[in-house]
This record gives C-alpha cells, sequence and structure tokens, in this order.
C-alpha cells in the first residue's frame, strides 16, 4: 500500500561553514555523522582543522576503512543551528554529508521518509 515511496532516502540542503551543501543524507541507521574528504575539499576547508586518531570505520558491508579524523562543523538547519563532529573519510559516496544518530539526539528530530521533524522539550 505504501508503493516505494516509504523506501527512499532522506536527503536535505543544509547550510555547512557558510555555504549551501545539498544531498545531505539523514541516517538513523548510522552511528557516526560522516562527512567525506572530498566535501571539505569543496568546502575549502583545510586539513588542519582535522583532528587525527586511530578509529576504524566500519561499511554496512562490515568491511573497516580507516579514516582521516574528525572535524568539528558549524551546521544550519531551517532555523536550527549546530555545532556537531564528523568522522572525515577517503571515500567516495553518493552523498555530501551523512546525519547519523549523533546529530538526530542532538536535534530531538524525527526522520521520516517525506520530511524531518523536531521535537522540543
Amino acid at each position: 500500500m505504501e508503493g516505494t515511496e516509504h523506501n527512499r532516502a532522506l536527503y536535505l540542503t543544509v547550510k555547512c561553514e557558510d555555504s549551501a551543501v545539498s544531498r545531505v543524507l539523514v541516517d538513523n541507521g548510522s552511528s557516526a555523522n560522516i562527512c567525506p574528504l572530498s566535501t571539505l575539499q569543496k568546502l575549502k576547508i583545510g586539513t588542519d582543522r582535522i583532528h587525527m586518531n586511530n578509529v576504524c570505520v566500519r561499511g554496512f558491508n562490515g568491511r573497516g576503512k580507516d579514516f582521516v579524523g574528525d572535524i568539528m562543523l558549524a551546521l544550519s538547519i531551517g532555523p536550527v543551528e549546530f555545532a556537531m563532529e564528523f568522522q572525515v573519510l577517503d571515500v567516495a559516496v553518493s552523498y555530501n554529508l551523512l546525519l547519523g544518530r549523533p546529530w538526530i539526539h542532538a536535534a530531538k528530530a524525527i526522520p521520516l521518509v517525506t520530511r524531518l521533524t523536531f521535537v522540543f522539550a
């Protein structure tokens, strides 16, 4: 009855570091916020802001991927502003940023296929 619409990915356009970023994927299955290194390059954000560490990120296929480090980015989504930590990966992906459960919980958001709903306490 729901058709194919209930399986569509939820993409947003957000303001990140004073630039509009499209194809921002909201993924409630991800335990991390992900920023591809290519997105930082497009935003002209220097790698000097990346904090190095020895973490291995596992994708949905279970394979590990060493990542470059983590970075704090300023986001504006609608009227709400966030300072969020992202894991920086040097990978080719279909999104520009991935907002996972850390952002979803910080935003008190409920991701739905057709829209994003914020719950204010």
